[in-house]
């Protein structure tokens, strides 16, 4: 089963934006396969605007001229990508990524390229033009590059089928595809021929899509046609952000499970917004990262880390690498909260064996408290509790957590 776990790995956009390189996505793959990998670590991802030669941030260039083959399907740029000239495209990449044990996975856009619209290129095959494919009242309202499709017409499927089968040749392992995930109703249909294309393509290739909040009410949809899919629009270094996931998570929990995950977007730790120069770190407590890695185990949401790993000090590695914690993502089934207030919250996640379960305990206030999660909140039986951040063995679920912290225990009977 494609994603029978929820998917771990790096994504280039907290920290180099639009304007990655081949050269910081080999470092970055370099350092997880030395020292993540054994953790489960293991998708490297090209986010957006790989395909623009001239992307310098995070922000979007107005109608660049971005690279594409004669069939309007978008290729890396070689001056950010010097191992695909030649029209050799990510496979190069792609080669190097699984010579390290890792998985290579790229961002896409939704739609077909205005540009190759404009010009009128024939789809692969020859059947159809990208102009007949093309809807020009379909547009994404933040980045200008691509026009949606007509997915009532097969000139749809075909244009999307054409560029899986690129992606599968270049050796992808998995693909986010952008601006659609919250777009229901609009892009129903465009989801469900992507999905038939990544399907269809002759490789197992994980689909994601972005960006949130996806529908609640579509959750059957986005289960039967996706493997990832955002709760939530970007979320970055900020407590407000973390402290609303907390109500997106209760809401989604029930629908994780292996081939379908609620996904509550990357991990904003270590050294990020890299390409604006200097060095600007995660504006996130050590609390504050401990609360989000507890939140994201216990949900059990793909994991993405979002910092140049290369940069990482001891405290992010200890962070990336606590395999107690990291171990609630494929142990672990049908959690949920127990409660929520306005300062604390608890969550609990049976364990798959049997032998009793996981349950953290949030500081939500401002303020240092002791946290306690009672015996009968927990209901199943347990003899020994080790909690995972700390490594405490404990008779009581107890904390003592300064503001925004969280400890998740370990209760098994033994």
């Amino acid at each position: 089963m494609i994603a029978q776990y929820p998917p771990m790995g790096w994504n280039s956009w907290d920290c180099f934006g639009a304007a990655v390189t081949e050269d910081a996505v080999r470092a970055n793959a370099e350092y997880m396969a030395k020292h993540l990998r054994p953790f489960g670590w293991e998708y490297v991802v090209v986010d957006i605007q790989w395909y623009q030669p001239t992307a310098t941030t995070h922000a979007y260039e107005p109608f660049s001229d971005v690279r594409m083959d004669g069939f309007g399907r978008l290729l890396p740029a070689e001056n950010r990508f010097p191992s695909a000239a030649g029209g050799a495209g990510f496979r190069p990449l792609a080669d190097y990524v699984h010579a390290l044990g890792l998985r290579f996975g790229i961002h896409i856009m939704r739609g077909l390229p205005r540009m190759a619209a404009h010009r009128r290129l024939p789809i692969l095959n020859g059947a159809f033009t990208c102009d007949q494919a093309a809807d020009p009242n379909s547009i994404c309202a933040w980045n200008p590059d691509m026009y949606g499709l007509r997915c009532d017409l097969p000139s749809a499927q075909a244009y999307y089928d054409s560029i899986f089968s690129l992606y599968a040749s270049w050796g992808v392992d998995y693909v986010k595809c952008d601006d659609i995930a919250r777009e229901y109703p609009r892009c129903e249909k465009e989801i469900e021929i992507i999905s038939r294309a990544c399907r269809n393509c002759g490789r197992e290739i994980v689909l994601s899509l972005s960006p949130g909040p996806a529908p609640l009410e579509r959750a059957e949809h986005l289960k039967k046609y996706a493997n990832l899919w955002r709760i939530t629009d970007d979320f970055w270094d900020e407590w407000r952000l973390l402290r609303a996931m907390f109500e997106r998570a209760e809401k989604w929990c029930v629908h994780a499970g292996p081939g379908h995950w609620p996904d509550a977007d990357m991990l904003p730790v270590g050294a990020l917004r890299q390409c604006y120069g200097g060095r600007d770190w995660t504006r996130f407590t050590q609390a504050e990262q401990r609360a989000m890695m507890t939140l994201w185990c216990m949900m059990r949401s793909p994991l993405m880390i979002g910092g140049d790993l290369p940069q990482n000090d001891d405290f992010t590695l200890r962070l990336l690498t606590n395999a107690g914690v990291l171990g609630i993502e494929k142990d672990t089934w049908c959690a949920h909260p127990l409660y929520t207030t306005e300062t604390e919250c608890a969550w609990i996640a049976p364990r798959k064996d049997g032998n009793g379960c996981y349950a953290a305990a949030f500081n939500l206030s401002d303020e240092t408290r002791t946290v306690t999660i009672p015996p009968e909140a927990v209901e199943l039986p347990f003899t020994k509790a080790e909690e995972m951040w700390s490594g405490r063995i404990q008779s009581v679920l107890t904390a003592a957590l300064p503001p925004h912290d969280a400890a998740v225990w370990k209760l098994t009977n033994e």
